[in-house]
């Protein structure tokens, strides 16, 4: 009995023969070398950028033989966030923060590059003369060894040309990437399975109206037609969602066909590189015959016209004549959702201003020549002439963004699809060289979520060892503060607020090593000016030596006499009676330092005074060691003679601790204004 079902098997007709030395071996003797793609994250471009870019893909292609075919492959995959909650040294609000993105959804993007050379009669087959439909037959011309070392010579300078343009990295595929192993599929197999992770291969159903891969329904738009092109095509385009007036977000040509395009699917780029000279010959002869022709057709006329425009600009701008073609392939496992993956390929096409076209014909065949290693099996029916100027901006030219590879940095999210990355925004872009300080400005208007975000960036911060030192106004931070408070015991997590019951107190004195530099001598001095000096009072020469000269012989006294108690009590009584004297025996005249103002404008700070609180604390706290301070000065931000003292503690501990750790400093709250703080030095107010 005669058989005469359809249906045959994967072995009998998969076009591949073998892949040796990282190369793939097609059963018509095509050799592909393939490629992963690390593309730059996108909305981090600008304009030049993406020319560079294209200025660097057209320069790699001009390095091609003829009869090479390049074909660019973007997978953009569906999957679900797994959270790393297993952690048993995480923190309650990372342990939170990782499960509330439990199974978030995204597109998982990987970029493939498969550069093929095949030969003259290949590259002009047409879909019914395809492996599906035929035998395999070796051409003459690919068995010359010559002819393959040098397409594996080009291969080699079109990788060094793409990788020193510092954007794009390319990365040759290992055999083991290419075929799999027992443990690992390789690229052929995910493209069977459209799958990234999987190794079972599942049934085919190839038809002319439908084609299905297991449960999977695919549709296909292609840009296989002049008509199909946009009226003009750039490297780059405005993305308004992102845009203002005075900022310009770019992406590429093709971003909406890429991380826009919010389903699963496969978009492949082909540039067939065939003998330019053969291609403008035989236009040459086209415009010939419309030209004899046009006297019985105005559209003959037409045609001889534009392919004279076109052998004008080959011929005087020097470009390059190949082939094109574009296709978009998406999939579901659902019928009707499958109508709404249609429509949403058609819009993003629309987009670019290309006319959408629903392929139901061509799908099986152009699925076929998207094998890897089989791209010499396209259609040529199905392809385009163009530049290859043109050509290229129809390349997706960036990829979703990518968790940095540094241990330092913080637990963002991707702005598209929400799904949590660790991002590094100090230390790595400064090895780049893309930021000279590590210094931020978190700008917004209230409400905007200013002090939500900075409290998510201090936790994580303090979490990874380093030192935070807040300065706020509306106890934004009193809740993480007392939370750091209460898990270390009361060893850190260190608010400073003012009250009348607990004023905020200090001793610019104390040293917990007993060391007096120079930065902590200026310290004293400054602050002592500011007490002693009205803002528009600048300190003569005179008055500056004096007081410095007190404050040394202070700190000497200190070392002479372990046991005297460092603080502004004992630094006043010192000025008033040992320090008068040696001003009198210098004879210092009154004019020059006057000890009595001196001591009259400071007596508010001595003990009995109004303010002897503030400057004589008995608590000897070493905030060194601590790595989580608050400030809170809402209740004195506009206090005169209060807030320019703690603002200079302040100062003086974040230097203090910026000498031997990594700490970061936060203003919280900021509202622009100038002040001068009494001594006329340069400081300004923040707060």
């Amino acid at each position: 009995m005669r058989n005469t079902s359809k249906a045959t098997t994967l072995e009998n007709k998969f076009p591949l023969l073998a892949v040796e030395e990282d190369c793939i071996i097609s059963k018509d003797a095509d050799i592909t070398v393939g490629f992963r793609v690390e593309l730059p994250e996108l909305f981090t471009l600008t304009s030049p950028e993406y020319d560079a870019i294209h200025a660097s893909w057209l320069k790699a292609i001009k390095t091609l033989p003829a009869y090479s075919i390049v074909c660019k492959q973007d997978w953009f995959i569906e999957e679900s966030y797994k959270p790393d909650a297993g952690n048993e040294d995480m923190s309650f609000l990372s342990r939170s923060f990782e499960r509330h993105f439990n199974e978030r959804p995204y597109l998982n993007h990987t970029c493939y590059l498969y550069l093929t050379k095949t030969s003259k009669e290949r590259a002009k087959s047409q879909s019914n003369f395809t492996a599906l439909t035929r035998g395999f037959i070796v051409p003459k011309e690919i068995q010359d060894k010559e002819t393959v070392g040098k397409f594996l010579e080009a291969v080699d300078q079109f990788e060094r040309i793409v990788n020193d343009s510092g954007f794009i990295r390319l990365q040759r595929m290992t055999t083991t990437e290419i075929a799999g192993d027992g443990n690992t599929p390789g690229i052929v197999e995910k493209y069977f399975a459209l799958s990234g992770d999987t190794t079972c291969l599942q049934d085919f159903s190839l038809g002319a109206g439908e084609m299905k891969i297991g449960d999977n329904y695919l549709c296909l738009h292609t840009l296989s037609d002049t008509d199909d092109l946009p009226g003009q095509v750039f490297t780059d385009t405005r993305y308004e969602r992102l845009s203002t007036d005075r900022s310009d977000c770019r992406l590429s040509f093709a971003a909406p066909i890429g991380v826009l395009l919010s389903c699963n699917h496969l978009v492949s780029q082909y540039i067939f590189i065939d003998d330019h000279r053969e291609n403008l010959k035989r236009f040459e002869r086209q415009a010939k015959n419309m030209h004899s022709l046009s006297r019985y057709s105005r559209s003959n006329q037409i045609n001889k016209i534009w392919i004279e425009q076109y052998l004008n600009e080959a011929h005087s701008l020097g470009l390059t004549s190949v082939r094109s073609h574009v296709n978009v392939m998406a999939w579901t496992d659902n019928r009707e959702e499958l109508r709404r993956i249609k429509n949403d390929v058609g819009n993003q096409l629309a987009l670019m201003e290309c006319k959408p076209r629903h392929n139901t014909i061509d799908t099986p065949t152009l699925f076929w020549a998207g094998i890897p290693g089989n791209q010499g099996d396209f259609p040529a029916e199905e392809s385009f002439y163009t530049f290859a100027q043109q050509a290229l901006c129809f390349f997706i030219g960036e990829t979703n963004y990518k968790t940095s590879p540094s241990p330092f940095g913080i637990k963002m999210v991707d702005r598209l699809s929400g799904k949590p990355l660790h991002v590094d925004i100090s230390d790595l872009p400064m090895k780049k060289g893309i930021i000279t300080n590590r210094n931020k400005f978190i700008l917004g208007p209230s409400g905007s979520g200013k002090s939500f975000f900075t409290n998510h960036l201090v936790r994580q911060y303090y979490e990874q060892g380093a030192h935070v030192l807040l300065v706020d106004t509306g106890n934004s931070y009193e809740g993480l503060c007392k939370l750091i408070h209460q898990k270390t015991k009361g060893e850190d997590g260190i608010y400073f607020t003012y009250t009348e019951q607990n004023p905020i107190a200090f001793n610019p004195f104390y040293t917990d090593d007993n060391v007096f530099d120079i930065e902590k001598r200026e310290s004293i001095k400054t602050l002592i000016l500011t007490l002693w000096k009205r803002d528009n009072e600048p300190p003569r020469r005179s008055e500056e030596v004096a007081l410095s000269n007190a404050v040394s012989l202070y700190i000497e006294k200190l070392k002479a006499y372990p046991h005297l108690r460092a603080s502004f009590n004992t630094f006043y009584e010192f000025t008033g009676s040992e320090y008068r004297e040696i001003l009198k025996g210098k004879n210092v005249r009154e004019k020059d330092f006057d000890i009595d103002n001196f001591l009259n404008v400071l007596e508010p700070y001595y003990s009995g005074g109004e303010y002897d609180y503030l400057l004589n604390s008995e608590k000897q706290l070493d905030l060194l060691s601590k790595r989580f301070i608050v400030f809170e000065l809402d209740n004195i931000k506009d206090h005169k003679i209060l807030f320019p003292i703690v603002t200079i503690i302040i100062m003086e501990t974040f230097i203090n601790k910026m000498r031997f750790l990594r700490i970061s400093l936060f203003f919280n709250q900021l509202s622009i204004r100038k002040t001068t703080i009494g001594n006329g030095l340069e400081t300004s107010e923040t707060l």
